[in-house]
């Protein structure tokens, strides 16, 4: 999967760049990585009320070949979805909210586990919402998993116009949580299979986005990309560097 834990903020900056409205966008994205060589999709959704707001996002991984190796369909298919609960907007507690969120799907046949999460957000923001961060602490439960402490950390940030280059976002997130699971280095064969048991998992997928449309009044059309670093991750062991580049359109 390209991403695990996207948070619903992420957006909050350029939403208020465009007036504080809602998002839908789709990126299509080409993982450079030895491992992957793959293109993903991904749409996202973030919509904001009275009472908090909402975010989803689908993944589609491109990694089914047949006996040419041509890709023909999907490999993997991944959904989140979260929903920040915020009552008290305009009072002194506004930066914080009750957050709450589903994670699932399947890759290459087999089931990714559903993960339920819920706990706290505490958002802050430059004056003119260019800049947005959060921090969340969320209780994680994963079925049939066991874990070492049912816990995520989560760090969410958002930049817009970058160096002062209009058009330019820089945003991403930083996932720290407890789940024992199966990694190798993938250098193992059939009779030294290189297995160990991780209990934690961290990903981070900073991305950088360019409005290039705006130049010829497509205001929709973004190039660019991310990286993906990540230790004991989607089952392989260690440190990996996976980058990414595409476009993106916004809705």
């Amino acid at each position: 999967m390209r991403k695990i834990i996207p948070m619903a903020v992420a957006f909050t900056a350029m939403l208020f760049a465009q007036g504080a409205r809602a998002q839908t966008n789709l990126q299509i994205l080409y993982d450079f990585a030895p491992d992957r060589q793959f293109v993903t999709t991904t749409v996202e959704g973030f919509y904001n009320d009275n009472w908090g707001n909402t975010f989803f996002f689908v993944d589609h991984d491109f990694n089914t070949r047949d006996d040419k190796n041509k890709v023909y369909a999907p490999s993997g298919t991944y959904f989140e979805i979260a929903r920040c609960l915020n009552f008290w907007q305009g009072t002194a507690l506004a930066p914080l909210s009750l957050h709450v969120e589903y994670n699932g799907g399947v890759y290459k046949g087999y089931e990714i586990n559903s993960a339920f999460l819920a706990g706290l957000d505490f958002f802050v923001h430059s004056i003119d919402f260019r800049n947005t961060f959060n921090f969340k602490v969320l209780w994680k439960g994963i079925t049939y998993t066991t874990q070492k402490a049912p816990l995520q950390f989560t760090f969410v940030w958002g930049m817009q116009d970058l160096f002062g280059l209009k058009g330019l976002r820089f945003s991403g997130f930083a996932d720290f949580w407890w789940e024992d699971h199966i990694v190798t280095s993938g250098l193992g064969d059939k009779f030294l299979p290189d297995i160990s048991l991780s209990h934690t998992v961290f990903i981070t997928e900073p991305q950088l986005w360019y409005n290039v449309g705006r130049h010829f009044g497509c205001d929709n059309l973004n190039i660019g990309g991310e990286v993906e670093l990540s230790v004991d991750f989607g089952g392989t062991r260690g440190f990996r560097a996976r980058p990414c580049a595409g476009i993106k359109w916004v809705f």
